[in-house]
């Protein structure tokens, strides 16, 4: 079972802030005079007065709506995952992806990201299944309020571990990898029987070491494990 991570381990960049940009300058350039607004709120998050999910959530509200048809974010959502598949994967993730695909594993795209959009890169990568982030619905409609907690961290090991329970698998019984960028990924690093840190930063380099585990640099093409 192959867990990788989706923002800087997959993708170049950080996804959410590029699906925002993207979409507010693609579908509704007026809502930039908000980004002030919202740059304020980024700087309460640094300080400490602003949670991670609530800024995600006034992120969402104030840059894309607070309301909006389904319809309407599939499609955004589409043009983005065909944007960030052309021109923002790691060629080292795609080769991993395929290797381990060839090796019979099951690949598992966990990550913080929305739902509404990781999972059309996923399906375009040829992943079908997804832990993320999931928005609130009512009815044909996604709300900016989160349905649960921002799948990171903590959160992100205890939606992988309620995901395999939900699929019927023992962890005692499976054999998992878990790739990431980030320190943030460490309980889903320290969780898995390999732990795979891709394009990590120096603390991050540093942290595999203490771990054990093993450290790539998917921007190379021979960066895969077997």
């Amino acid at each position: 079972m192959c867990f990788y991570d989706l923002d800087r381990t997959v993708t170049r960049f950080p996804t959410w802030s590029w699906f925002l940009a993207r979409t507010i300058l693609r579908y509704c350039p007026w809502r930039i005079v908000l980004v002030p607004f919202v740059m304020l709120v980024a700087i309460g998050r640094a300080v400490g007065w602003v949670s991670r999910d609530r800024i995600k959530e006034v992120m969402h509200g104030v840059l894309i709506g607070r309301d909006t048809r389904q319809a309407v974010i599939d499609r955004w959502a589409g043009s983005f995952a065909d944007h960030v598949v052309r021109n923002g994967i790691r060629p080292g993730a795609l080769l991993q992806i395929a290797a381990d695909r060839a090796a019979g594993h099951r690949i598992v795209l966990a990550t913080a990201a929305h739902r509404f959009y990781a999972e059309p890169i996923a399906r375009r990568l040829g992943i079908s299944d997804v832990i993320a982030t999931e928005a609130r619905r009512r009815g044909n409609r996604i709300t900016h309020r989160l349905a649960g907690a921002n799948v990171y961290g903590e959160a992100k090991l205890a939606a992988v571990s309620a995901w395999l329970s939900g699929q019927g698998f023992a962890r005692e019984d499976l054999l998992v990898r878990f790739y990431s960028d980030h320190a943030s990924d460490a309980p889903c690093l320290a969780f898995a029987d390999r732990g795979i840190a891709v394009n990590g930063n120096r603390s991050m380099r540093a942290l595999a070491g203490q771990h054990d585990w093993t450290s790539l640099d998917w921007n190379l093409t021979t960066a895969v494990v077997a």
